[in-house]
């Protein structure tokens, strides 16, 4: 038989109160029985001594013990020490000890003079001394249970109400148990059944926050992940629809040209061969772009960390642009501070770099200015590269480090990008521990500011 878990909480809660209940229970009837005993056997003996007197008292005026032989009447006498008054007795005068009937008489050589005859070995007796010579002794049976009629209703009146107690304790656990199953349990039952779509793909899914408490902390992690997953299926589609679009274009454009020299439309000269050409360097970058971007997304993108001075790279980076800037009429302002020693792989920092390098030359506006900047702050490198423009809208900014997005009124396909040199160059930082953002640029274009940790061993 298959039990729930709002089944198995409550079974185990009730079962603990009612052992908790049934130990108490126990406890509490083994501590009263003796403690009852022994309060009584004390009250016993505090009457003994209050008796003692009276019968040394007897004994001096009678002379001896013959006084008491078959004289009960004379015996109690003498063991009521209660004070008289008029009316009925107080409660605290009535003998509820029944101690009376346990006292025994003793003569000087221990025979029993009146009382009872039941006496065990070990009774404690008290000396009954008159004028320093013992003359009795008064003996007292000790309870080893209540005996007496009013005792044994005053003690199971006791022990009913305890079992009393006992069973509303269990029934109110019983219902605090049942509610505190269904108060953790119902939660869990719709984590499990939203947890089941999400997994059947339904990613849509949310579930209600009600509390604060652990569960309500599960329900929003789950509320997170379900929105991760549905952002990350969006990308997936997305990126497979952009991928699918950027290896269409090329290769129509490639087919139309192969079929226009088949039906004879163009002859094979080497403009028509340079057309060809461009399409596949497209397609091959393309596929690189993609390959470098799975490997960087998996961490299996090689890097080889050495002591690298980022300063110098970034020089040699620009020497290698400076015709193509220069072919674009671009005004380059640099203010690089070296040395700016970090760890990292210089192949990898340079390839950052043309991808940056290479968006300002395709983006950038004609005659338009461009600036480099490598400063030393704060334990860390900081780059930055901005162009003149155009700009890249404020909408576009917070996702332009994702693959295939692009602004498509400036920066659009017509340049021959594909949308992934960003998103590399993102994987590349990350990879160096660093962090790259995006902004507006003073001169109106878009401002790439990288910030890299410099080595600890540096002395600015």
């Amino acid at each position: 038989m298959k039990w729930s878990i709002s089944t198995k909480l409550f079974l185990v809660l009730v079962a603990i109160s009612i052992a908790a209940v049934a130990a108490m229970g126990v406890s509490a009837r083994i501590s009263f029985t003796r403690g009852f005993i022994g309060y009584l056997n004390e009250q016993s003996t505090t009457y003994v001594e209050s008796v003692v007197p009276r019968l040394a008292e007897a004994y001096k005026n009678e002379g001896s013990w013959k006084f008491l032989n078959h004289n009960p009447r004379a015996w109690y006498r003498l063991l009521d020490t209660r004070p008289r008054r008029e009316g009925p007795p107080q409660f605290s005068e009535v003998d509820f000890t029944a101690v009376q009937l346990r006292m025994t008489l003793l003569d000087a050589d221990k025979e029993i003079v009146i009382g009872n005859r039941t006496l065990t070995p070990g009774a404690p007796m008290r000396a009954i001394e008159v004028e320093g010579k013992t003359v009795g002794w008064l003996a007292l049976v000790p309870y080893q249970q209540a005996t007496a009629a009013a005792d044994v209703r005053f003690q199971k009146r006791q022990l009913t109400q305890n079992w009393l107690i006992g069973l509303g304790t269990v029934l109110i656990a019983a219902l605090a148990a049942w509610w505190l199953s269904r108060l953790l349990v119902t939660p869990l039952t719709r984590i499990a059944s939203a947890t089941h779509n999400l997994a059947s793909g339904d990613y849509t899914v949310r579930i209600p926050v009600t509390s604060k408490d652990e569960i309500g902390g599960l329900s929003q992690d789950f509320n997170r992940l379900a929105q991760a997953l549905a952002h990350n299926e969006q990308l997936r589609r997305s990126f497979m629809a952009d991928v699918s679009h950027e290896l269409r274009t090329p290769l129509s454009v490639l087919k139309g040209e192969l079929e226009a020299i088949e039906d004879g439309v163009r002859s094979m000269t080497p403009e028509t061969l340079a057309s060809l050409q461009s399409e596949v360097a497209t397609l091959n970058k393309l596929v690189s772009d993609l390959y470098d971007l799975s490997l960087s997304d998996i961490g299996a993108l090689s890097y080889r960390m050495t002591d690298v001075d980022i300063g110098e790279v970034l020089h040699s980076t620009l020497a290698a642009f400076q015709q193509r800037l220069a072919e674009r009429g671009l005004k380059v302002e640099t203010h690089i501070d070296s040395p700016a020693m970090i760890n990292g792989d210089e192949g990898r920092l340079q390839q950052l770099f043309n991808n940056l390098l290479e968006n300002c030359a395709r983006y950038s506006q004609a005659d338009g200015t461009m600036r480099v900047a490598c400063r030393n702050t704060n334990g860390e490198v900081l780059i930055e590269i901005e162009d003149s423009g155009p700009g890249v809208p404020a909408d576009i900014l917070p996702r332009i480090f994702e693959r295939f997005v692009r602004a498509e009124a400036s920066r659009n396909r017509s340049h021959g990008g594909a949308g992934l040199g960003l998103a590399i160059c993102a994987n590349i930082v990350q990879a160096h521990g660093g962090t790259i953002t995006a902004s507006a640029a003073p001169l109106g274009g878009l401002l790439i500011s990288i910030r890299l940790p410099l080595l600890r061993t540096l002395k600015v």
